[in-house]
């Protein structure tokens, strides 16, 4: 089992990767988007990205599902209806993806 600062480190390299590969600004968009309103749904995140880029909802949803399971620093709940899952920075990444999207610009 990793410490938590192995853990910290890895998600780091993580997001550093993924980010490496954001020709257009649209990963540092979404992800700045999450450390300042912490909980949002595919079609809110959407409706944001869509006024800057263009982009598709199914690469929305792709985008985050890849930030949520491959790097890991999502947490996913199911709102009351069911219908939209509600996606929340984890406490524990907001420092380390801030300083990440601060380095990045």
């Amino acid at each position: 089992m990793r410490s938590p600062g192995e853990l910290k480190k890895e998600i780091e390299a993580r997001l550093k990767g993924y980010l490496s590969r954001d020709r257009d600004g649209i990963r540092h968009e979404l992800l700045n988007l999450f450390v300042k309103v912490k909980s949002l749904t595919i079609p809110q995140i959407y409706e944001k990205l869509q006024e800057r880029f263009s982009i598709s909802y199914h690469s929305v949803a792709s985008m985050v599902g890849i930030i949520a399971s491959r790097i890991g620093i999502l947490h996913v709940r199911r709102n009351a209806e069911g219908t939209n899952s509600i996606y929340e920075l984890k406490d524990q990444y907001v420092d380390v993806v801030s300083r990440i999207l601060g380095a990045a610009t």
